[in-house]
């Protein structure tokens, strides 16, 4: 994402130069695609854990102590880490990852366009062009 973004800043200070165009394109078609299924895992994830009440996410607790109900507060030494709180931090921390990702896919399709815009490729390439000369 930084990477697309330096690039993005050196196309609009350098529109004459071809490379950039390309490195452009193919750094934010790859960050594209990164966030998306970085999207797609989250809302996944997010599922998952809602729809089994975060049984998932005390799986690797061995104890026959713990109940399936991750939200319900219990307090043992058989698990490395605090039950209590593990459903609701989880999911506090994965939805605005979740709208994060999603919003840089967008971005980065954009770049993307404008990319392919900047090469002529493209519905609005020649519009591009003409309001240019």
């Amino acid at each position: 994402s930084i990477a697309a973004g330096i690039v993005a800043i050196l196309v609009s200070h350098n529109l004459s130069r071809a490379a950039l165009h390309w490195t452009l394109l193919s750094v934010s078609l790859l960050n594209c695609l990164l966030s998306t299924a970085c999207s797609v895992g989250l809302a996944l994830a997010i599922a998952l854990t809602v729809h089994g009440r975060g049984a998932h996410l005390v799986r690797g607790c061995n104890s026959s102590a713990l109940p399936m109900d991750a939200r319900t507060a219990i307090a043992t030494n058989d698990c490395p880490f605090n039950t209590t709180r593990i459903y609701d931090t989880a999911l506090a921390l994965w939805f605005p990852s979740l709208l994060l990702a999603a919003t840089e896919a967008v971005l980065s399709g954009r770049c993307c366009l404008v990319a392919l815009v900047f090469r002529g490729i493209g519905p609005c390439a020649h519009n591009y062009d003409k309001e240019q000369v």
